[in-house]
């Protein structure tokens, strides 16, 4: 299972990274525990300075934007 979250305040390129990650992990039959991270300095605490953000396994993918399909299936793939 991959540990996924998504840093933001709740924008909509927040949620919506939330959904496509969610889509794109269930079309593929990933398994991933999702979860949202709101708080400011929690997401500051990861060197993220533009939203969404994107952790997986503790390591940040993305930052700034809604990322691209292929980058998501390539992060959940590997």
């Amino acid at each position: 299972m991959k540990n996924v979250k998504v840093l933001g305040t709740g924008c909509a390129n927040c949620k919506a990274t939330v959904k496509l990650i969610e889509d794109i992990a269930r079309a593929m039959n990933v398994a991933v525990n999702l979860e949202k991270i709101e708080n400011i300095s929690d997401i500051m605490s990861y060197g993220v300075m533009s939203t969404p953000g994107v952790v997986i396994d503790g390591k940040v993918v993305h930052a700034g934007g809604v990322p691209n399909k292929s980058a998501v299936e390539g992060w959940l793939a590997s």
